[in-house]
C-alpha cells in the first residue's frame, strides 16, 4: 500500500484530480428530481360564456385602460393611483421578497464556502489544538480556517423547492398584477359614482329651485283666495322633499371624493373630475366581445397566480419525498495552525481535510410520512382552489356580460321616460300659461319628472360600472407591462386592431 504523505506533501496535481473526481462524482449523483413533474390541470370551461353575444378571438379585455375610458381627468386619476397607491407599493415589495425567495432556495445547489480564524493561549488546551501533546506548558494556538461543503442533490429536493420557490413568486407576481386591474376598476367606479352624485345634486337642485317657484305662485293664489290649502300644502312638502335629499348627496360627494383620494394615496380632499358625464366616459358599441372562455386562463391574474401555488405544491411533494431518501454531502476543510506563532506560516502547520458524509433517517416517529402526506393534501386543496377560481371568473364574466344587456335596458327606457315627462312640464305650463289648466298640474309633471331624471343617472351609472366590472372580469389590460408610462392618447383604440 502507498504510504500516507503529510497534507502539505500532497503534490498539487493529485489534489487537483481528487477535487474534480469529487465534483464530478457530485454531478453523476444529481439525478432526476423526485415526485410528480407539473401537468396543467383538466379544467371546466365552457365553450362559450353565457350571456349575450358569441364568443370572439378578440376581447374587451385586449384593450389597455386609457384606451378604454374616454375622460382625461380620471385617467390621470388612475396613473396617481398606479404611482402612490400604498396597497400596490406593499405588494410590489412583497413581489420582491418572493424573487429573493429563489435565490435562496436554490443557493444549496452551489458548493459553500465559509471561514474561521482564531487565536488561543492556554495550557494542555485540546479543543482548538490541532497539535495534541505540549508537555504542559502555556502555549499560543493560531488557527486560519477554509471550510468548504456541497450537498448533492441526488432526490431533486432542492430543485423541487427551487421549483416551488419561483412558482410562488410568479403567483406573487400575478397577485400584483391583480391588484393593479383592481386599483383601476375601483378608482373607475368611484369616480363614475362621484360623477353620478353630481348629477343628482344638479337634479335635485334644479327640482328645489322648480318647487319653490311653485310654492310661491301658490302662496300668492291662497291668498288671493283662487287656490285651496291642499294645492299649497302638496308644493310645500314636494319642496321640503327635495332639499331634503341635497345635504344627504353633498355628504355623499365628499365621502367619494375621500375614497378616491385613499386610493391615489394622498390625504382627503376635493378631486378634479372632467365634464363629461357618466354615459360619456366608455365610448363602446351595444356588442362587446368577451373573448373566449379559455382564454381567461391567461388573462385572469387570480387564475394565473391559482395555477402557480398549484405547480408550488406540486413540487413541495418531490421536495418532501426526497426527506425518505439518505442525503450525501462532501465538506473539505484547509488553513493552517500551530502551537507556536513562529511556525504558523510553515509547511508544517497545514491543515487539509476532505470527507464525504451520508444522513438519512430511520425512527422519526411518523413525522417525514406525515409531511409528505400534508403535502400531497395541500395539493389537492390548492387543485380545488385553482378550480374554484376558474369557475367563479365564469361567473363574473357572465354576470357583467349579462348586467351590462339589461342595464342597457334599463337606461333605454329611462331616457324614454324622462324625455315623454318632460315634454309633460312643458305642455303643462303651456296649459297653465293660457289659461286651460292650473299650476298643480305643472307640480303633479314635476314630481314625476325630477326623480325620473334621478333613475336615469343611476341606470347611466349602473351600466359604466358594469363595462368596468367586465373589464377587470376579463383580466382586462392582460398584456401590458406592470406600470405602463401613460399619456394623454390622441386617439382612441378600437377593439379587433
Amino acid at each position: 500500500m502507498e504510504p500516507s504523505l503529510p497534507p502539505d506533501r500532497i503534490p498539487k496535481r493529485r489534489l487537483g484530480q481528487l477535487l474534480l473526481a469529487v465534483v464530478l462524482t457530485g454531478l453523476a449523483l444529481a439525478g432526476c428530481a423526485l415526485g410528480p413533474d407539473y401537468q396543467p390541470p383538466k379544467t371546466q370551461v365552457t365553450p362559450e360564456f353565457r350571456g349575450p353575444g358569441q364568443s370572439e378571438t378578440h376581447s374587451l379585455a385586449d384593450l389597455p385602460w386609457w384606451n378604454l375610458f374616454q375622460d382625461l381627468d380620471l385617467l390621470g386619476l388612475i396613473n396617481q393611483a398606479l404611482t402612490n397607491n400604498y396597497s400596490l407599493q406593499q405588494v410590489v415589495a412583497q413581489v420582491e421578497q418572493a424573487r429573493q425567495q429563489i435565490t435562496i432556495a436554490r443557493s444549496p445547489l452551489f458548493p459553500q464556502l465559509g471561514y474561521f480564524g482564531s487565536l488561543a493561549r492556554g495550557k494542555n488546551s485540546i479543543a482548538g489544538n490541532p497539535i495534541p501533546g505540549n508537555g504542559g506548558s502555556t502555549i499560543n494556538v493560531p488557527m486560519i480556517l477554509g471550510a468548504a461543503s456541497w450537498e448533492l442533490d441526488v432526490w431533486g429536493q432542492i430543485r423541487r423547492l427551487t421549483e416551488a420557490a419561483r412558482a410562488q413568486y410568479l403567483a406573487t407576481a400575478e397577485g400584483e398584477r391583480n391588484i393593479r386591474l383592481i386599483l383601476v376598476s375601483e378608482l373607475a367606479s368611484a369616480y363614475f359614482d362621484l360623477l353620478t352624485l353630481d348629477d343628482q345634486s344638479e337634479i335635485q337642485r334644479n327640482a328645489t329651485n322648480a318647487y319653490t317657484g311653485t310654492l310661491k305662485i301658490f302662496q300668492d293664489r291662497l291668498q288671493g283666495g283662487v287656490a285651496s290649502r291642499l294645492e299649497t300644502d302638496r308644493a310645500t312638502a314636494a319642496l321640503a322633499r327635495a332639499a331634503s335629499t341635497v345635504p344627504d348627496l353633498e355628504r355623499r360627494v365628499v365621502a367619494a371624493e375621500n375614497a378616491i383620494n385613499l386610493l391615489l394615496g394622498k390625504p382627503p380632499g376635493p378631486v378634479v373630475r372632467g365634464s363629461k358625464s357618466v354615459g360619456q366616459q366608455t365610448a363602446l358599441g351595444p356588442e362587446i366581445p368577451a373573448g373566449m372562455p379559455s382564454d381567461l386562463l391567461q388573462r385572469r391574474p387570480d387564475v394565473a397566480a391559482a395555477e402557480q401555488m398549484l405547480v408550488a405544491a406540486n413540487a413541495l411533494i418531490g421536495a418532501n419525498k426526497a426527506q425518505f431518501f439518505p442525503q450525501i454531502s462532501l465538506t473539505g476543510l484547509f488553513g493552517q495552525g500551530s502551537t507556536a506563532l513562529d511556525a504558523f506560516t510553515g509547511g508544517s502547520s497545514r491543515i487539509l481535510s476532505i470527507a464525504a458524509g451520508v444522513t438519512g433517517p430511520l425512527l422519526q416517529g411518523g413525522r417525514i410520512r406525515a409531511q409528505y402526506r400534508a403535502a400531497k393534501a395541500a395539493y389537492d386543496a390548492a387543485l380545488a382552489q385553482y378550480e374554484q377560481v376558474v369557475l367563479n371568473s365564469l361567473r363574473e364574466v357572465s354576470d357583467a356580460l349579462v348586467a351590462r344587456q339589461k342595464y342597457i335596458a334599463v337606461r333605454v327606457e329611462s331616457e324614454k321616460a324622462v324625455v315623454a315627462l318632460e315634454s309633460s312640464v312643458k305642455i303643462s305650463t303651456d296649459r297653465y300659461l293660457n289659461g286651460r289648466a292650473s299650476y298643480f298640474e305643472v307640480l303633479e309633471a314635476q314630481q314625476q319628472l325630477y326623480p325620473t331624471q334621478a333613475e336615469l343617472s343611476r341606470a347611466r351609472f349602473a351600466e359604466a360600472k358594469a363595462v368596468v366590472d367586465l373589464y377587470r372580469a376579463l383580466g382586462g389590460g392582460w398584456n401590458l407591462t406592470n406600470n405602463p408610462a401613460w399619456t394623454a392618447p390622441t386617439a382612441t383604440a378600437t377593439l379587433g386592431q
